[in-house]
């Protein structure tokens, strides 16, 4: 099975980082330049349903499954592990706060991966600090 999402040059892999963490003209430069699953895994960030569709029907399932991990769905990080995502695992482990991932990313020579969880952390507790804030809620 190929991994694209594994074997992007570290700038690139820097990138997402930066467009999961806001940044719109990288999530614009992937989408005209050929990284369509990357500017999608950023909207699929953010709780767009049809980013999350389009990973899904793309063949994007493990980009999808590290989302759904970071949001702490602990089904998708073990199907993340068992199926040979390891780094994935450990991204979407690390984005829902479990620092011993953080240190796994760490600690294995991940820099690039490690920067994405720690962007995809805060992007992720920054919605979930929004959901919760009462001055925020909407009837």
């Amino acid at each position: 099975m190929a991994r694209p999402y594994l074997t992007y040059p570290p700038k690139i892999i820097i990138a997402w980082a930066e467009s999961v963490g806001g940044n719109a003209e990288i999530t614009e430069w992937f989408l005209k330049n050929n990284f369509l699953e990357l500017a999608f895994f950023t909207f699929a960030c953010y709780n767009k349903p049809e980013a999350r569709e389009w990973l899904a029907t793309n063949n994007f399932e493990p980009l999808l499954a590290c989302i759904q991990g970071a949001e702490g769905n602990e089904n998708a990080q073990e199907w993340l592990k068992d199926n040979s995502f390891i780094e994935l695992h450990h991204i979407a482990k690390a984005a829902d706060n479990e620092d011993e991932s953080m240190l796994w990313l760490s600690d294995n020579g991940h820099k690039e991966f490690f920067y994405l969880a720690l962007k995809l952390r805060e992007a992720k507790n920054n919605i979930e600090e929004s959901n919760n804030d009462p001055h925020k809620i909407t009837f």
